[in-house]
């Protein structure tokens, strides 16, 4: 009697404990601040802890808590973190095929580089392959508004009045572009910026409207001029380990509402950015457009950045795929 009330005991905690191992929490590693710009996100986490009824928590820590922007990707693939937002012009040598996204004068609005995004990973294997080389899935990607130039000078708008002046950079191919109107590119992440325009050791920012809010560029920087180019932002990924252990159904859950979280963002993307201009200018900031024909004298000074990918990508033995990625999304371009 003892004997069989004890392996019923017995079987009982394990079934017990064989149940809580489903349960996780998933530390997703944020390089930006808390703010509104990246409700899409909060959304996709909190539907998915509710929809696996607590079986998947995300936990978000932001502003570099758990990494800088810089090294979340790799922590990501460790296993060192579960998730990461991962910016791919912060990995130009690594994500070789994801920071061809990032390359200036090639997509007309953020919408059509999402939708472009979104196309070429169902139809081309390389992205979720190169991203696979580093321990990591892909879930969604977060677009961007229109990148504009912000600092004290007024004289933003103008490519001539661009030359010397120090403006932040990142990636392989943005400095290109900033260095082909005689301006100095500076790298500068997002969180130092603006003590980098108050320092004097900016004199540009180079950040979309959304981030100039939630930063409050506009303090230092009252001055912002823009649209320059059209890119997307960054990835949201997932340890490949981790979402191997998640069972067939919450594995679901997350690719549904990561899914929904993407098309959130392009869907919102507009609005948000017209949203948070309105909110510069009456928080006394000045917005100022830069000229069609002043961003058309800057694109003909600029290299085809686009080719110069291509062929970077040649000298390091993926040429063919390049010119396939490159031949698709022009069909697209040319298309619209």
């Amino acid at each position: 009697m003892f004997n069989r009330f004890t392996s019923i005991v017995g079987a009982a905690i394990l079934a017990a404990g064989a149940a809580s191992a489903q349960d996780v929490t998933l530390r997703w590693g944020h390089y930006l601040g808390d703010s509104a710009f990246l409700q899409a996100e909060k959304d996709f986490a909190e539907a998915v802890t509710a929809r696996t009824e607590g079986r998947v928590t995300i936990e978000i820590t932001y502003a570099g808590g758990l990494g800088a922007g810089n090294e979340v990707m790799t922590l990501a693939g460790r296993g060192a973190i579960d998730m990461a937002s991962v910016v791919p012009g912060y990995y130009a040598d690594q994500l070789l095929f994801w920071r061809a996204y990032q390359i200036p004068f090639v997509f007309e609005s953020p919408r059509q580089a999402m939708e472009i995004s979104a196309a070429a990973f169902q139809d081309l294997p390389y992205f979720q392959e190169e991203l696979s080389k580093f321990g990591v899935k892909f879930l969604f990607h977060q677009p961007l508004g229109g990148y504009y130039l912000t600092g004290s000078d007024e004289n933003c708008d103008s490519v001539a009045n661009l030359s010397g002046k120090k403006i932040r950079s990142f990636g392989a191919d943005i400095p290109k572009a900033h260095e082909a109107v005689g301006a100095v590119p500076v790298s500068v992440g997002v969180g130092e910026v603006y003590e980098a325009l108050q320092s004097g050791s900016l004199d540009y920012s180079f950040l979309n409207r959304g981030n100039i809010l939630s930063n409050r560029l506009f303090e230092p920087g009252p001055y912002s001029c823009g649209p320059v180019m059209a890119i997307t932002g960054h990835l949201i990924v997932v340890n490949e380990d981790v979402w191997d252990s998640l069972s067939a159904e919450d594995q679901a859950i997350m690719q549904e509402e990561a899914t929904k979280a993407g098309q959130a963002y392009i869907g919102n993307i507009e609005a948000a950015e017209e949203a948070a201009g309105a909110a510069i200018v009456e928080a006394g900031g000045t917005i100022k457009p830069f000229p069609t024909e002043e961003l058309a004298k800057w694109k003909d000074a600029a290299p085809d950045l686009l080719q110069n990918w291509v062929d970077d990508m040649a000298s390091r033995g993926m040429g063919d795929e390049a010119t396939e990625v490159a031949a698709y999304w022009r069909a697209i371009i040319d298309a619209d």
